[in-house]
């Protein structure tokens, strides 16, 4: 199957006409702002378990096998976007070697690993015989910037994860900015808060377990250079993206993304302080509860 055929064949978008559903929808709300919430439970302690007083115990749950007979590989695909959520998206800027064409596309199995030094990995479906126009580019110059897509350009970089062919350029159809960088010669997105320039460290090919001999997905891991954050989202250490100004968009199931626009801050817990010194909580510790 070739590349502008798959999305067909994953049939992600629900809805015939989707101007017209989404004509029924309400607007956008731009003056939603950043909001920091209590936890659902603040008097929770140790020992309480779920904070829904045990009533997602009492519904059973169903067991698949990923290979099980009749099951198509594009099942377990939709299964996991669906329910690994929410994804970062990785914007991934490219250039070919010869500098002639470029790549811009959004990439949600994507992730940061590592701060020293900083890694991160990006996902491509399908083999090195078969690679997408930002993979080609990245195992061919060994290089790419990574951008985080906030509220105000989504549309935009939604326009990017088109099917063109190689060598058509998706920033002209998205109408977003190049800008250049310092360690590699692919641009960054200017309309970005936070990109980060990087070098690839390596790739890894897998293979089909359902059709043995099928390439499926080749592993980018890309070790950042340089990092670039708009000046109004930074604190004065450089070392905090404000959340309120970032608005970052993640990669939901299907055709859905989502928004990030409320928080709730719960402080990691340390052994000496919360558990040691709490009678309470030393008596769950031990004797083990089977299974814990």
């Amino acid at each position: 199957m070739s590349r502008a055929d798959a999305e067909k064949h994953i049939q992600r978008n629900p809805h015939p006409d989707f101007k017209k559903v989404e004509a029924d929808r309400q607007p956008w709300d731009k003056s939603m702002a950043w909001n920091i919430k209590q936890t659902i439970k603040p008097d929770w302690k140790y020992g309480d378990g779920a904070n829904d007083g045990g009533a997602g115990l009492r519904i059973p749950h169903v067991e698949i096998d990923p290979y099980e007979t009749g099951r198509p590989a594009v099942f377990n695909y939709k299964l996991l976007i669906s329910g690994i959520i929410p994804r970062p998206i990785g914007f991934i800027s490219t250039r070919s070697r010869d500098g002639s064409s470029t790549n811009l596309a959004p990439f949600s199995y994507f992730s940061v690993i590592n701060h020293d030094p900083p890694l991160f990995t990006v996902g491509y479906a399908g083999g090195f015989d078969n690679a997408k126009d930002s993979l080609k580019n990245l195992s061919e110059t060994q290089e790419c910037v990574i951008n985080i897509i906030s509220e105000h350009f989504i549309e935009a970089a939604n326009a990017c994860s088109i099917n063109a062919p190689y060598g058509d350029s998706e920033w002209a159809l998205s109408g977003l900015t190049p800008a250049p960088s310092s360690t590699v010669k692919a641009s960054r997105v200017k309309e970005a808060i936070f990109s980060i320039e990087g070098k690839l460290d390596f790739t890894k090919e897998y293979e089909s377990r359902a059709t043995p001999g099928k390439k499926t997905g080749v592993l980018a891991v890309i070790e950042g250079t340089r990092f670039w954050v708009r000046e109004d989202a930074l604190n004065e250490d450089k070392n905090l993206v404000d959340p309120a100004v970032l608005k970052p968009i993640s990669r939901l199931g299907g055709i859905t993304y989502g928004r990030t626009t409320e928080g709730a801050e719960i402080p990691r817990p340390d052994f000496e302080e919360t558990v040691v010194k709490n009678e309470e909580a030393k008596k769950l510790v031990k004797p083990k509860v089977d299974g814990q």
